[in-house]
């Protein structure tokens, strides 16, 4: 049923709880012999094939320099149950802090990265880094997933999205339409 919204103004810089793209994800990095692993909600897929995804990290996140060096990443889905720990990564700094270890997370070896795989996530998608022309600028990634692994079951995954000033929803009910899309669409 179409509803009719009364709207009031909204300040510019609270709209992120309406436009965030995705779930929360665990980018984990490494440079030379030291990992680290941030949480990301700016993220968004700018192409199927090849599977490209754009990403802002603030030069100001000791990822941001791992990555730019290193050229690669992966990026970790994780779901509801690691809620807890998405949140201690993105309160605490890689400088000081081996996350794996705080957090008790697990570093996998990846097969097309240096970067290591987080294994109690869902999926991982190794990246590499494949342009930097809008990095001094704005501090966005342009990846490119090179390799990729997901969970067999379930099929759907409940992953975290943050809704911003502390709020997170839980994906939920999945409603199919496949029938009213034209294949190419899919």
């Amino acid at each position: 049923m179409r509803r009719n919204y009364k709207k009031e103004d909204l300040p510019v810089d609270k709209i992120r709880k309406f436009l965030e793209p995705g779930p929360i994800v665990l980018v984990s990095s490494r440079w030379k012999e030291e990992t680290n692993i941030m949480s990301m909600g700016w993220h968004t897929v700018m192409e199927f094939s090849p599977s490209r995804i754009g990403c802002f990290i603030t030069g100001a996140n000791h990822s941001y320099d791992m990555i730019r060096k290193s050229k690669e990443c992966v990026i970790n889905i994780p779901t509801v149950n690691l809620l807890d720990e998405v949140i201690g990564i993105g309160n605490s700094s890689g400088e000081k802090t081996d996350k794996f270890k705080k957090f008790k997370l697990t570093p996998e070896e990846a097969d097309k990265v240096k970067a290591p795989l987080i294994k109690e996530c869902y999926a991982n998608f190794e990246c590499k880094v494949v342009d930097e022309s809008l990095l001094h600028k704005y501090s966005f990634f342009i990846l490119e997933v090179v390799k990729a692994h997901a969970a067999v079951y379930p099929k759907y995954p409940t992953t975290v999205h943050y809704r911003g000033e502390g709020i997170f929803m839980i994906s939920g009910k999945n409603i199919s339409k496949v029938r009213k899309f034209k294949p190419q669409n899919l």
